[in-house]
């Protein structure tokens, strides 16, 4: 049997993952979580051959949680689903060394085979997703925006970013109006949102 662990936030999506998973005779999912910090406890509890995890969860993102399991559990082999395949999370991903990156619209069956892939100790890329990873190009920001709106993702306002980062308030505001020019974003929250997708906020 293949032990398998699954981490998604939305609930619906999670139970679906779970229930598609446990159709197959030879996969067992012996924990399901709904955030990114939860997975190492789960994993060192269960310990399971396999994490399939989304990219975009509270607490720790799937990159960060596998990164951990790769620190402390070599043995679990790790699948991220993602829903918007953007250059930046690819390589951070690369950079994680996890097995498989996957879309989260594939066909189940792929999903199942790349279970099976990463568990023989093969690596998965979906080509589709490492080609519309590609096609977003690179992070636009300035280191300095990108500290900026860190802050902001954090939940600080003007003021709690002009005191961390040592700038004016009126600066702050100068970065984050050419922050949500360079994206296109109708607001802060808006920009924290687009640069989370893709990936340009991650270390």
């Amino acid at each position: 049997m293949i032990r398998i662990l699954v981490a998604e936030d939305m609930h619906m999506v999670r139970g679906a993952l779970v229930a598609l998973l446990s159709l197959e005779d030879e996969f067992e999912v012996v924990a399901d979580v709904a955030t990114g910090t939860a997975v190492l406890p789960a994993a060192l509890r269960e310990k399971p051959d396999v994490a399939v995890l989304d990219i975009n969860m509270p607490g720790a993102d799937g990159v960060s949680a596998a990164l951990q399991l790769r620190q402390r559990m070599p043995s679990c082999r790790t699948i991220i689903l993602t829903s918007h395949a953007e250059a930046g999370n690819l390589a951070r991903a690369m950079l994680a060394q996890v097995s498989a990156f996957l879309p989260k619209d594939a066909p189940p069956a792929r999903l199942a085979d790349a279970v099976r892939r990463v568990h023989r100790g093969e690596r998965v890329l979906d080509s589709e997703a490492v080609v519309a990873a590609f096609q977003q190009g690179a992070n636009p920001l300035t280191d300095r925006e990108r500290d900026v709106l860190s802050c902001v993702a954090e939940g600080s306002d003007v003021s709690d970013v002009a005191a961390r980062l040592y700038l004016a308030k009126g600066t702050v505001r100068n970065y984050l109006s050419s922050i949500m020019s360079k994206m296109g974003a109708r607001n802060r929250v808006d920009a924290v949102r687009i640069a989370r997708d893709r990936g340009w906020l991650g270390a």
